[in-house]
């Protein structure tokens, strides 16, 4: 069994800063990559981020392209999130995902493996 564990949300005014963490343990696996998703009170779980560890290729939602940077260690199974200028509108439980097998796509939550419980971010105005 694999488990992810986020960890870092929390509640910042509008235009702070917050860094997630998340970490996968339990049986040995190989991750082909790992992202972000979010999801806001009444709303669908959205792809905030992801990042390929072949190449290295990063992959941003356009709402976040710009003030969020994901990062990672592939060795370790280890990703962060960096969410900078946070905005009212990024207020959500940030989940963070895994792809064991490459499906074609990072983009739907479809397409991810394993997934953590959850950390909830919240930015107040």
């Amino acid at each position: 069994q694999v488990q992810l564990v986020e960890s870092g949300g929390g509640l910042v005014q509008a235009g702070g800063s917050l860094r997630l963490s998340c970490a996968a343990s339990g049986r040995t696996f190989s991750s082909y990559a790992m992202g972000w998703f979010r999801q806001a009170p009444g709303k669908e779980r959205e792809f905030v981020a992801a990042i390929s560890w072949s190449g290295g290729s990063r992959y941003y939602a356009n709402s976040v392209k710009g003030r969020f940077t994901i990062s990672g260690d592939n060795a370790k199974n280890t990703v962060y999130l960096q969410m900078d200028s946070l905005k009212p509108e990024d207020t959500a439980v940030y989940y963070c995902a895994a792809v064991e097998r490459y499906s074609g796509s990072y983009y739907s939550s479809y397409d991810y493996d394993y997934w953590g419980q959850g950390t909830q971010v919240t930015v107040s105005s």
